[in-house]
């Protein structure tokens, strides 16, 4: 006797296509197709999630950076002054300072100067 497993097929299938559902043309309702486009979409989270931390990284550099000019000093100036003050902030909590609190941003762009 042969197991006939047309139940099984397709809820893998409806899992498949749930997961695949926005996906452009046969890729989210045609199975070979919508497995094709998920594997292949896997890969490129894998990817987006290293991308992300650069992202990030370059955007706080682009604020710090803004907020610092703002102060009259530049990015790598600012960095390497509170590198020689003994100050260790990174670029995320020094871009949310320039971006939510301008005054505490300013007293360290000056113990920067000042350390130059």
């Amino acid at each position: 006797m042969r197991v006939k497993g047309s139940s099984a097929s397709r809820n893998k299938q409806k899992k498949l296509y749930s997961i695949t559902k926005g996906f452009w043309g046969r890729k989210k309702n045609v199975y070979r197709r919508a497995r094709e486009a998920y594997l292949h979409a896997l890969t490129s989270a894998f990817a987006g999630r290293k991308l992300k931390k650069r992202d990030f990284r370059k955007l706080w550099i682009v604020r710090i950076n803004a907020a610092a000019r703002v102060n009259g000093i530049a990015y790598s100036a600012l960095i390497n002054g509170l590198k020689r003050a003994n100050i260790t902030i990174n670029r995320k909590m020094l871009a949310d300072l320039a971006v939510n609190d301008a005054p505490a941003f300013s007293q360290l762009v000056e113990k920067a100067r000042a350390a130059l």
